[in-house]
């Protein structure tokens, strides 16, 4: 009798412990959602070393947030100081809401302060964060970030858009990176290697995916520009292609033949002749005819086919060779991926020569080839 007054007292007990899952409740008005973080550096002039945290705050008590001509569904919140650590607490100083950092999808880093800081001293305090998920994005803005935030229509929330744009975009058109995570970038950072960031430009309140800005893998600063035209190589040569065209002008057409790649892959092999270093890289694909506006041509001879895919060849190669002399001669950066494919098949001669690669990369040859295959016509032709 005894024994089963005691048990029911330790069930008691243990309930208690148990029934404790609201000790860190807050209530959901107090708190600010975080879609979005724009990082800047001050404007010149001020106290230096100065930088602008925006956080981009969803607003969810209002009736006409979202709706065509009623109140945005979001607000931005900027503060400037010194770390943002700091400048997170400092902003419940002003702010009702405290920062919820568990849903934020982009972290948009300005150009001027992507030139003059070391990226991970940048994202240092996102890496510590326990709260902030390691697969929000990271972009680069050219220009000041905090613009990319903004819009005028009030029924976009600019950091959801971008997050998917960077998302789905790829899986379409090579002219835009894969996306880039928190994580992802952390490792590209660790391995002090060079690297690719996506560019994002924002023109009267429209934000476009527009190239790459390439990072120096010793110092992690952001170095140069790329194209459109010129990421679009850098996916050629990466075997990124997931979809995408390219144009071609068959003789004296004025009018394109567009390729559209269904399918493609990349073959890097390193070759090593004392101490000469050079690479040989093959480019297949294959895709389909999806657009021929040209009109003096026969469109379903063999001879028009063999000299549509000449075209797209030499096209492709002019593309890969474009962006390979620029990152070699100009920017001095593999930001392809060379390394890795000397370090797997000569990894003595990698130890010898990875304290300085970019700078051996810049002098190395590099050797394309491209067979493109046209399969069909798309629905035209069946």
């Amino acid at each position: 009798m005894r024994l089963s007054h005691i048990s029911k007292w330790s069930v008691f007990v243990l309930s208690l412990l148990f029934l404790t899952s609201c000790w860190s409740m807050k209530e959901i008005e107090d708190l600010g959602l975080v879609l979005g973080v724009a990082i800047d550096l001050e404007e010149e002039g001020l106290e230096e070393n100065l930088i602008t945290l925006t956080n981009q705050l969803a607003k969810s008590n209002s009736s006409e947030a979202g709706k065509e001509g009623g109140a945005s569904s979001f607000k931005n919140v900027s503060e400037t100081g010194h770390s943002l650590m700091g400048l997170t607490l400092d902003s419940l100083l002003k702010n009702k809401e405290i920062p919820l950092a568990h849903h934020i999808k982009v972290i948009v880093i300005g150009e001027d302060l992507a030139r003059t800081t070391n990226l991970q001293q940048i994202l240092d305090y996102f890496l510590r964060e326990h709260e902030i998920r390691p697969s929000c994005l990271i972009l680069i803005a050219k220009n000041r970030a905090s613009q990319i935030l903004e819009t005028s229509d009030p029924s976009v929330v600019p950091s959801l858009k971008l997050a998917q744009m960077t998302t789905n975009t790829h899986k379409r058109n090579s002219k835009v990176l894969p996306p880039v995570s928190l994580l992802k970038l952390s490792r590209e950072i660790q391995s002090e290697s060079s690297f690719l960031l996506q560019n994002v430009i924002s023109t009267n309140g429209e934000v476009t995916l527009e190239g790459a800005s390439v990072f120096e893998g010793k110092t992690k600063k952001l170095k140069g520009f790329l194209t459109k035209e010129e990421v679009m190589g850098i996916n050629w040569i990466k075997g990124n292609v997931k979809g995408g065209y390219v144009e071609i002008f068959v003789e004296k057409q004025s009018n394109p033949i567009v390729f559209e790649v269904l399918s493609m892959k990349t073959h890097i092999q390193p070759h090593v002749n004392g101490n000469n270093i050079s690479f040989e890289v093959d480019i297949e694909s294959e895709g389909r005819i999806g657009e021929d506006r040209g009109i003096s041509m026969k469109p379903f001879s063999d001879d028009t086919l063999a000299r549509a895919e000449k075209a797209i060849e030499k096209e492709v190669k002019r593309l890969v060779e474009s962006v390979s002399e620029k990152t070699q001669e100009e920017l001095q950066a593999d930001v392809f991926g060379y390394r890795d494919s000397l370090r797997i098949h000569y990894p003595k001669v990698w130890k010898k020569v990875k304290k300085d690669w970019d700078q051996t990369f810049s002098e190395v040859p590099i050797e394309y080839n491209v067979k493109i295959t046209i399969k069909d016509f798309g629905t035209i032709g069946k």
